[in-house]
């Protein structure tokens, strides 16, 4: 398979135009994957396009791809998106970049009120910058045409607002919930979301499991044991997938 890259702007270019990769991409392309020139490779903007080319020009600080093929890429829907609270360590961001692996279309970072890990202000705008940039490199690496959005930092409160909105079909993860995700009817069609909501280590707390139910949200199980938070969403989006006939 040709290797990927991304471009940080959408791309209007067709077949016998060129592209051309600047900065950290070029760097990358040709002193660590060491492309060459004539090789064919793959280049993306994030938002649906999709180009195959052959490299003209290989430097370090600029690298010029010809274009001999553009496909447009619809936007997937429904759209998947994936809430995950913040957790300690690199937990979340394990959960990040193995759900942009997997197929979600928007990341959520949620302070939920059992949350080791607290974001202020600050801290919040290089968080997301954080997530955004594991979610370019693992999409890169997954060869997506589309890049997850990562949302800004949501309360409980905005995320039970959101569901109510926007939402087709929300799952919260719950150890103790009724029902299996495996289960559950989802809504493939349309262009409302389906919402997946993930607790941090200490499980979400009984007054946001309750708000979320109130919301329409479902409480669902995933199986007999407890996941890390790290591993329960990327779980999730795998049944998500089937069940929509990505997979």
């Amino acid at each position: 398979m040709p290797l990927h890259f991304l471009l940080d702007a959408q791309v209007l270019a067709r077949p016998g135009e060129t592209v051309v990769l600047t900065g950290a991409e070029a760097h990358h392309a040709a002193a660590v994957r060491r492309v060459r020139v004539g090789e064919e490779v793959t280049v993306g903007d994030g938002h649906g396009a999709w180009l195959t080319g052959k490299c003209e020009s290989v430097a370090p600080r600029e690298v010029v791809v010809r274009i001999d093929a553009r496909t447009d890429v619809a936007r997937p829907a429904p759209r998947v998106v994936l809430v995950q609270a913040l957790a300690k360590g690199d937990r979340d961001e394990l959960a990040v970049q193995a759900a942009t692996e997997l197929g979600v279309d928007e990341i959520v970072p949620w302070q939920a009120a059992r949350s080791v890990s607290r974001w202020d202000a600050a801290k919040a705008a290089k968080g997301r910058a954080r997530w955004a940039t594991i979610v370019r490199e693992a999409a890169k690496q997954a060869h997506r045409a589309w890049v997850p959005e990562v949302g800004e930092l949501a309360t409980t409160k905005q995320l039970v607002q959101r569901i109510g909105e926007r939402a087709a079909s929300a799952f919260v993860l719950e150890p103790t919930g009724q029902e299996r995700l495996t289960t559950v009817p989802l809504d493939g069609a349309g262009s409302r979301d389906i919402v997946l909501v993930v607790g941090p280590e200490g499980g979400v707390a009984p007054e946001e499991l309750q708000a979320f139910a109130d919301a329409g949200a479902r409480l669902v199980r995933l199986g007999e044991t407890v996941l890390r938070t790290s591993t329960a969403g990327p779980a999730a989006l795998a049944i998500v997938n089937a069940a929509l006939g990505r997979w």
